[in-house]
């Protein structure tokens, strides 16, 4: 399993900027439209922040729709070339600013938020463990923390329940995709020890359900700095 790492995840999203633009643009994803995407928007609404960090924006359509609720939003993403579509198809003013996962500090990003959002974006291991022991030190107090993942038990396959690097997969999607990052698997338990060892405190477990499968289409965990 040497090959899978967190920095061959970010190679992958390198090679893949165009076709993942394009997926999302043409909402190519049916599980995002029929479920996911409303789930994460009207979970961070319902929190009523005035100000927002979203933590690996892609081409920043979730700044996009936060923004368009009045919400001022600061989108950050490890790759350049998303960085740059999210500001080229940003009508209203988004800042977007190209920052590693491992970069993230206090002093790396001097302002503070009411919430920030990982959107799907979580999916390596030191990285990930990186932005939550960083989350609190953003966030104002009171603030919240909010990710939506792939639910465990239905991403988990046939392989064993427990936490270890996978493979990944375009299936699914179009030939244009190449080189599929791999991502790192969390049990439920870890992602809450994982919030729980860092401070933040877990108000909300959700899982969106897709109307299709009736299985859980994520796992949303709400939570916030005591």
């Amino acid at each position: 399993m040497a090959t899978l790492s967190d920095k061959k995840i970010l190679q992958s999203w390198h090679k893949n900027v165009s076709p993942w633009t394009a997926a999302i643009q043409d909402k190519a994803i049916p599980s995002r439209i029929l479920v996911t995407d409303q789930a994460i928007t009207d979970t961070v609404a319902s929190l009523q922040p005035e100000t927002v960090l979203d933590i690996g924006c892609g081409e920043g359509w979730l700044a996009r729709s936060l923004a368009d609720r009045g919400m001022k939003v600061t989108g950050i993403d490890a790759v350049a070339g998303l960085i740059d579509k999210a500001r080229r198809l940003s009508a209203v003013q988004i800042a977007y600013e190209q920052i590693a996962y491992e970069e993230l500090s206090a002093t790396r990003i001097t302002d503070r938020y009411d919430l920030a959002v990982c959107n799907f974006s979580l999916l390596g291991k030191e990285s990930v463990e990186h932005v939550l022991k960083t989350i609190p030190q953003l966030l104002n107090p009171g603030g919240h923390f909010v990710v939506q993942t792939l639910h465990p038990l239905i991403s988990c396959g046939e392989s064993a329940y427990e936490d270890s690097w996978r493979e990944g997969s375009w299936a699914g999607f179009s030939d244009e995709f190449t080189d599929p990052a791999p991502w790192y698997f969390r049990t439920i338990e870890s992602w809450t020890e994982l919030f729980v060892s860092n401070g933040l405190s877990i108000q909300q477990l959700k899982e969106p359900v897709h109307p299709e499968s009736g299985q859980p289409a994520s796992l949303i965990i709400v939570s916030s700095v005591p």
